[in-house]
Order: C-alpha cells, then sequence, then structure tokens
C-alpha cells in the first residue's frame, strides 16, 4: 500500500484491533507467546500493539526522514477507560511512546474537556500526540490550544518545539446523526460543512502572531485530520469525503474498502478553500432545520467516547477467549 497506493501512516484503535484479532489467526503466534511469558488481558493486548505498531512504524520511517518529521506515522491509543482522567491519561501515554522507542510513533489522547490537560502536558514533555474524538471547529481550536500552549512552555524552558501532532475531527457521523431529521437536500452536507469550518479555524490559527512566534522558534503545525471519512449512507459516493476535504496541510485516515474505492476511480476537482467557502450558509440551515450543532458535537463526543469504551471491552473479552482457546489447544 505504500508503494502502489501512496498510504504515508497508519491508525489504530480498539475496533480495529478486536475485529483483527477476533477474525483472523494472525495474532495467534504472538498471543500465545505472551501467554507463556505470563501476560494476559490489557498487559497483553499493549504488549500486541506496540509490536504491530511499531513494525507499521519501521515501514513509514523512510517516509518519515524523507519528510522531516511530516508524514510516516504511526498512532496508538491509551485505554478509551481513561476518557476522562487526565493524570493516568497522561501517565499512559508517556509509558507507551518510551515503550514504542519510535519518533514516528503517535499517542492518542481523546480531546475531551478532561483530555486537553493531558495534551499539553504530553506535549510540554515530547509526547507526540493525536488528538482524537473532535467533532467540531469549537473542539478542534480547544485541542489546537492545548497543543500550543504545551510546546510555548517546551520554548520557555529552552527545550526543542518541533514535537509532532495532529488533530482528528470525525467527520461521517455528523451525517449519521441527522440523517432521519433532515431533507433530502441537506443529506450528506453537514459532515463536510463542518470539515470546512475547522480547516478555516485551522488556517487562521496557523497564520496568527502568537501561532507564528512558535514557528519562528522551530514548532510546525499541529495538522488537522479528518477522520471518519468512510461513507455510511449507501446511496452516496463511496469516495464522499475524500474528495470534498482534499487540502494542503490536512491529513485524512480512511478505511482501506475507502482508499481502495478511490485508488479505482477517486479524482480530486479542487481543495477547500482556506475561509472555509460556503460552509456558514450550510451550518445555518441545520439551524433553520431545527439541529442544535452545539449540543449535537457534544452528544456525539460523548457517544464516541462509549463507543470506544464499548470496542474496548469486547476486546479485552476477545482476548480473553482467544487466551483460553490457545491454552486449551496447546495443552492437549
Amino acid at each position: 500500500m505504500i508503494d502502489e497506493l501512496s498510504v504515508t501512516g497508519l491508525t489504530s484503535n480498539p475496533t480495529i484491533f478486536d475485529h483483527a484479532i477476533k477474525t483472523s489467526t494472525d495474532y495467534d503466534v504472538a498471543i500465545r507467546e505472551k501467554l507463556e511469558e505470563g501476560k494476559s488481558g490489557e498487559q497483553l493486548f499493549f504488549e500486541l500493539a506496540l509490536e504491530d505498531l511499531t513494525r507499521a512504524a519501521d515501514l513509514f520511517r523512510p517516509i518519515y526522514d524523507q519528510t522531516c518529521g511530516v508524514d510516516g506515522w504511526v498512532s496508538l491509543e491509551v485505554s478509551p477507560l481513561l476518557a476522562h482522567d487526565a493524570k493516568t491519561t497522561l501517565s499512559e501515554a508517556k509509558e507507551l511512546h518510551a515503550r514504542g522507542k519510535r519518533p514516528n510513533l503517535f499517542i492518542k489522547i481523546p480531546g475531551t474537556k478532561e483530555g486537553l490537560p493531558a495534551i499539553e502536558e504530553a506535549i510540554f514533555a515530547g509526547v507526540p500526540v493525536n488528538v482524537t474524538l473532535l467533532f467540531s471547529a469549537e473542539h478542534y481550536v480547544a485541542a489546537a490550544n492545548a497543543y500550543l500552549r504545551g510546546i510555548e512552555r517546551r520554548i520557555a524552558a529552552g527545550l526543542r518545539a518541533d514535537v509532532g501532532s495532529v488533530a482528528s475531527l470525525f467527520i461521517s457521523r455528523w451525517d449519521s446523526a441527522v440523517r432521519d431529521k433532515v431533507t433530502d437536500a441537506l443529506n450528506n452536507q453537514l459532515g463536510i460543512a463542518i470539515g470546512k469550518g475547522a480547516y478555516k479555524a485551522y488556517r487562521d490559527l496557523i497564520a496568527s502572531p502568537r501561532w507564528q512566534r512558535a514557528f519562528n522558534a522551530g514548532a510546525r503545525p499541529q495538522r488537522l485530520l479528518f477522520a471518519s471519512t468512510g461513507t455510511k449512507d449507501p446511496k452516496a459516493s463511496d469516495v464522499l469525503y475524500i474528495k470534498a476535504l482534499a487540502a494542503p496541510l490536512t491529513v485524512n485516515t480512511m478505511p482501506e474498502g475507502t482508499l481502495k474505492s478511490f485508488a479505482d476511480h477517486g479524482e480530486v476537482n479542487g481543495i477547500l478553500p482556506a475561509d472555509g467557502g460556503d460552509c456558514e450558509a450550510v451550518l445555518a440551515q441545520f439551524g433553520q432545520a431545527g439541529i442544535d450543532l452545539n449540543a449535537l458535537a457534544a452528544s456525539l463526543q460523548d457517544e464516541g467516547a462509549a463507543s470506544f469504551v464499548k470496542s474496548w471491552n469486547e476486546l479485552m473479552a476477545v482476548i480473553v477467549s482467544k487466551s483460553a482457546a490457545l491454552q486449551k489447544a496447546g495443552s492437549r
């Protein structure tokens, strides 16, 4: 995929790992080895994940080196059970990054209210962060400011300012949330408008005097990342969010199916306007349709955190059941 599809990075989350471990035997040998070492549960999983993602980081390392750290990253998430626990989130983020021993390993920290202090502290500690679970321009700006506070503290302390970070804005869940609440003409319009608004906020921030001062001290932009860009509506284009959200200085993480669809028949006909284009007009239409965007953003973030916890618990159950099956098979 790196060679043929121009993939420049990789992300992971509990849902992806749950599916991979549950539906294949690819991890069986490694799980058996961990069991023999006395590992189990969450400890066993993080060892598996670190082995998996450090191998991926090594595959992407030439891209990371060639781009001076702009691309070539992989992401590992802290336990979703910590989404509202800043102190433990920070501790786990530091530990996972230290164990990974790869400069191109992002640690994913949710951009919840409780997660923001952990993001600032992790950046100050030199831990590259992928801020996840952002659903609005306001969420993004709060995460960006947490990142910048960490960078400014590093500059004040005489430390290097080039700590990598991305801020992940979830797109498709917006459209799924309002599909039955708006007219057909507004279907599949909200996620793109939210993305455009966040992109405007992003471009405004990195052009501001405060951010320019940080760049002058060696910092780099925390890139806006469009996440959850697989199309959920079967009536819509399977590359809808890839085409609509193409923009410089951004990242788009897409499911494997969407990636292959875009490689097959996707085209980019233009790029996002730095001023957000028609986003305000489109968002106003949703307001007129009775959609409270601020309340929905908060709800989506809470639901997203709960969904990751559910996936995490399912993943732990899969680890337990697969461990039991492998131990039983090994004792025959």
